[in-house]
């Protein structure tokens, strides 16, 4: 069984009258690429605080790498990196010295500064200073800068915002590479359900403070895939038609609705099948269920961005 790294009970967070978290409980476990889903303000950066222990919470319970209590967490936590809200950087400072000054206590050698500027393709920026940096060059190098201390978890608050299509892929690259290179576990958030799908194995959806949703990957290809639906009042005369045509992956809906998730391009001749046969067709077509419809139908349709 896969070693639990982090494990939060209930957490909750107020901020005067306002619970900016309620009752959230999330468990990740080692080799993961978790992504926290929801709109701006939903509670994605305060659960992130509370796990780095940079923020208290008011009730609930933290546990990392099987560690609690205070002294517990402060060991647990020198296992990770995390790059939350604006990241710490120099201005001034190419990309190499930001991450000597990084560095100075580590005990980390040049081979592995020059292996983290190759790994975030930032190995060519020369006396640049991190002032005239692209801002996907800047996340890059905030990402660098965590990895100084060789972490086995990694926390990243949106990675991805403001960065061009090209930025955005290379992002992902990396983020996949730290997890299959170096086996680190990656927790990260984003208010895009699409963007995150191509890149975390499982998700949860943090909406008001609360984690109302948690599913796998392949529970969210499933609930996103194409596939032909079925509209008919006679389902049980439908399925025997499909049988007879070979269809096996298929699903019964509701009472009047069916799924069809093989032979996409044959729905003409689905259709005929099942009038031949008698069986009252009131809709079919393909359909593909988009990604942020599915969050809108999660959350209720609600948005704060």
């Amino acid at each position: 069984m896969a070693e639990t790294i982090l494990k939060a009970t209930n957490i909750s967070k107020i901020y005067g009258k306002h619970k900016a978290l309620h009752k959230v409980s999330i468990e990740i476990k080692r080799g993961m690429i978790y992504g926290l889903i929801g709109e701006n303000g939903a509670g994605k950066s305060t659960f992130m605080r509370a796990v780095m222990g940079l923020i208290t919470i008011n009730e609930g319970d933290i546990e990392l790498f099987g560690e609690t209590g205070m002294k517990g967490l402060q060991r647990a936590r020198r296992k990770m990196g995390q790059s939350i809200e604006t990241p710490a950087l120099y201005p001034d400072l190419t990309a190499r010295e930001n991450l000597r000054v990084q560095a100075a206590n580590g005990g980390v050698s040049n081979r592995e500064i020059n292996d983290l500027l190759r790994l975030m393709s930032l190995e060519h920026t020369g006396s640049k200073k991190a002032k005239n940096f692209s801002l996907g060059m800047r996340q890059r190098l905030a990402i660098a800068s965590t990895l100084i201390t060789n972490p086995e978890f990694l926390i990243l608050d949106e990675p991805t915002n403001g960065l061009d299509p090209s930025g955005i892929v290379e992002m992902r690259e990396i983020i996949q590479r730290l997890v299959t290179e170096r086996g680190i576990t990656v927790l990260l958030s984003s208010h895009l359900l699409d963007e995150l799908s191509q890149v975390a194995t499982h998700y949860g959806i943090l909406h008001d403070g609360r984690l109302i949703s948690e599913f796998s990957r392949e529970k969210l290809a499933s609930e996103s895939r194409q596939y032909i639906e079925l509209e008919t009042t006679e389902v049980q005369a439908a399925v025997v038609v499909l049988d007879e045509l070979g269809i096996r992956n298929y699903d019964v809906v509701s009472g009047n609705e069916m799924r069809i998730y093989e032979r996409l391009n044959d729905v003409a001749a689905i259709n005929r099948s099942l009038v031949l046969a008698d069986v009252k067709v009131m809709r079919i077509g393909t359909t593909r269920q988009k990604l942020e419809d599915y969050f809108l139908q999660v959350t209720g349709g609600t948005d704060h961005a």
